[in-house]
């Protein structure tokens, strides 16, 4: 059997749950439903998903306090796509459920189409995570908890980052600036490692050291630095 695709439906009108559920019936996804968005907060504290769909209209706390708050902690959300149902809503608000996350919109009464459609490519990318790499299962383990989504977002930040990165090493290591590789071969370092490349970890780690000893005046670590940042340079340029 295939992964499976996991979604949080918060929603407290048991019809549209009902409907929902009878829409998404599939064994290759689990459905899972609240009322509000406390419980909503709750699963997703502990359990992982692909896909939220939301309502707005939630009895307490409104559904743009679910959003917002997942917006605050990327943690909570990992890499689920997020959906809302959008009856009536006004293109200020649109805008705003957009910046927060908002992918797909879903009308009262919606579609088994429109339902169906909101899991385009989630089975593909469930599956994908299932067979990615051992050593980046191992990471997504020991460092995100299981959650492959979250890996994913966070190695799609590093990639926007990397590029930064080279260009100050690069910079860094054509001046001599040894005290700015230092600082930089440190982060990428725990980076590297976190991100379940530990071989470019071990390279940035000893770059980290020759650049604190060329700092102090070490001409042969300072020859060192200037043959290892290269290497360290090659191995972000292959996880863009």
């Amino acid at each position: 059997m295939g992964a499976r695709v996991r979604v949080l439906l918060v929603e407290d009108d048991p019809t549209l749950q009902r409907f929902v559920a009878m829409a998404l019936d599939d064994d290759d996804v689990r459905l899972q439903a609240c009322i509000s968005v406390d419980e909503a907060l709750l699963a997703l504290a502990t359990q992982n998903f692909d896909l939220v769909i939301t309502d707005l209209m939630l009895p307490g706390r409104h559904g743009l306090d679910l959003l917002q708050t997942m917006k605050q902690r990327p943690e909570l959300r990992g890499g689920a796509r997020l959906a809302a149902f959008s009856a009536g809503i006004n293109p200020a608000v649109r805008e705003q459920l957009e910046a927060l996350g908002v992918s797909r919109f879903l009308s009262k009464p919606c579609s088994l189409a429109d339902l169906r459609s909101c899991l385009d490519g989630l089975r593909e990318s469930a599956v994908a995570a299932a067979n990615s790499p051992s050593i980046h299962r191992a990471a997504i383990e020991q460092y995100f908890g299981g959650n492959a989504g979250l890996y994913q977002a966070f190695l799609a930040r590093c990639r926007v980052q990397f590029p930064l990165d080279i260009a100050t090493g690069r910079l860094a290591c054509e001046r001599g600036e040894h005290d700015k590789l230092r600082h930089l071969a440190h982060s990428l370092k725990s980076v590297l490692l976190t991100l379940g490349h530990a071989e470019a970890a071990e390279v940035a780690r000893q770059l980290e050291l020759d650049a604190q000893q060329a700092a102090g005046g070490c001409v042969e670590a300072g020859a060192a630095v200037r043959r290892a940042w290269p290497v360290l340079e090659d191995a972000l340029a292959k996880l863009l």
